[in-house]
């Protein structure tokens, strides 16, 4: 199964362990696309290597290659919006995770979307419980 693991760069890398974690309990289930969302290196400055038409123009392309996209959307980001967008438009299957604690506000755009599954977490015990459901299908 390819997986594509989609959270917040240039909007803040606050929740950066949780991206790691998450990323590194996903690649039990399948070819993790977007490894590098984990990577203690990225800062919220983005990444170094490649213009910005060449990192759309990959994203893009292991978008196309998924299964499934894990989005943690706690943290707002233009990016993993872009990227909802472009998997919903193609029908690829969405999960939406969502960090309780983090004191903001689900925007409206995500939570009642009918075209995604969010899961509302409080630890990470909890969030990979829910996503081993989705892979134990």
């Amino acid at each position: 199964m390819k997986i594509y693991y989609s959270a917040s760069i240039s909007g803040g890398r606050e929740y950066a362990d949780i991206f790691r974690e998450t990323v590194s309990f996903l690649k039990k289930y399948g070819d993790v696309l977007t490894e590098h969302i984990g990577a203690e290196t990225l800062t919220a400055k983005g990444e170094t290597t490649g213009s910005d038409k060449e990192i759309l123009q990959r994203d893009i392309d292991w978008l196309e290659k998924a299964d499934i996209i894990i989005a943690d959307v706690t943290t707002p980001s233009l990016g993993v919006g872009y990227e909802i967008a472009y998997a919903i438009q193609r029908k690829i299957p969405v999960i939406a995770c969502f960090y309780e604690k983090s004191g903001r506000r689900l925007s409206a755009m995500v939570a009642g979307n009918p075209q995604l599954k969010v899961y509302y977490y409080q630890n990470l015990i909890e969030l990979f419980d829910k996503l081993s459901a989705i892979f134990s299908k």
